[in-house]
């Protein structure tokens, strides 16, 4: 008797600070289809509430932000319900520590305790999940733990979501495993991941598919983005624009050598000092683990900004590539020239939906 292959879908929900990215996959016999894609500007809510570029959308109200996704869902016929939705890097509270070796019964005690270290929040205000990375026997025996904290009253404003919107919400993910989930897969070498966001910044190792080294750095989109508009006298979503259209190469024709070299400088300057932070952490894991970098993975829509990714080539001096997070996932031919403009700020929902048809 024949086994009936049976498909699957899950939408994966990227609630971010400037959009609301939603993807729609699906899984049959073992392949998987991008089936369709949302992505909602986030702009409207916060006119309403006053806009401010670093304020993030999970603070605006749940009732607005469901609205809005449900309606999407039902304009363009999506009738996928089971959802994962991400949590912002930047409203989680990321950690690695050793613990000395002991058992699996004494272990998840042990990390609540050593967590409370780290962990800016009383312990009750906050869930807190983790996983073993290794046994780490070059120091003395030890444990290496990745642990992650979330405050409860993010998870409530998500599960309201979700409940509104009439979602099935299947887990709740912090989207640098959604990112990782994407971006990396049976890659067993040390991978530089840069994600730059319009609220934050990380810059984290991934070796075997596990992440080593996560920080979140001083950067965002919207620093940048402020930065132009003070020096060029415009408004904020003017400067926005100029960022991506412009870039570091793609110029208007009737600009002077001097005003080019003047708005790259405006880049350069903002740049450089996350690039040498990301540097040192790459060279700290070189003299710690004695495992180069191979390659550096450049996420968020800011890398599709003109001469940005040359940019970081020169600075790097080794391949750096900007996220593709459809490469194993088929789709209609015509959305190519598409998928390559929204691959990067799409990466965290597709990775978080894949999280879905993976469990």
């Amino acid at each position: 008797m024949a086994l009936k292959l049976l498909s699957k879908s899950f939408l994966g929900i990227d609630i971010g600070t400037s959009a609301i990215k939603i993807v729609e996959l699906s899984s049959f016999a073992g392949k998987i289809k991008l089936e369709n894609y949302l992505e909602l500007p986030t702009q409207p809510f916060h006119q309403r509430q006053a806009f401010v570029p670093e304020k993030s959308t999970i603070y605006l109200p749940a009732k607005e932000i469901a609205g809005a996704i449900k309606e999407s869902l039902e304009e363009t016929k999506i009738k996928t319900k089971n959802c994962v939705i991400a949590i912002p890097d930047f409203l989680t509270f990321f950690t690695i520590f050793n613990l000395p070796m002991m058992s699996k019964e004494e272990l998840p005690e042990a990390v609540k305790i050593e967590a409370r270290k780290y962990i800016p929040l009383p312990i009750k205000d906050v869930t807190v999940d983790w996983q073993l990375l290794e046994k780490n026997a070059d120091f003395q025996k030890q444990l290496t733990i990745l642990c992650v904290a979330v405050p409860n009253e993010i998870i409530a404003k998500c599960r309201q979501i979700a409940s509104l919107a009439n979602l099935k919400l299947l887990v709740l993910e912090a989207e640098i495993f959604g990112l990782v989930r994407a971006l990396i897969q049976k890659e067993q070498r040390p991978i530089g991941l840069i994600d730059i966001g319009t609220r934050s910044t990380t810059c984290s190792v991934v070796e075997d598919e596990k992440i080593r080294i996560y920080h979140s750095l001083n950067f965002s989109g919207s620093i940048l983005t402020e930065k132009i508009a003070q020096q060029l006298g415009i408004d904020w979503e003017l400067a926005e624009k100029v960022r991506n259209c412009w870039g570091l190469t793609n110029f208007p024709s009737y600009w002077s050598e001097e005003m080019k070299n003047f708005f790259k400088k405006i880049f350069t300057s903002s740049l450089e000092p996350v690039l040498k932070e990301a540097e040192k952490i790459f060279n700290d894991y070189y003299l710690k683990r004695k495992a180069e970098i191979v390659k550096i993975i450049l996420a968020g829509g800011i890398g599709l900004v003109p001469g940005l990714l040359s940019f970081f080539q020169n600075y790097f001096k080794r391949e750096v590539e900007i996220a593709n997070p459809f490469l194993n996932i088929s789709y209609p031919p015509f959305l190519e020239e598409k998928i390559k403009k929204l691959g990067p700020s799409l990466a965290v929902a597709v990775g978080v939906a894949l999280r879905g048809l993976t469990s």
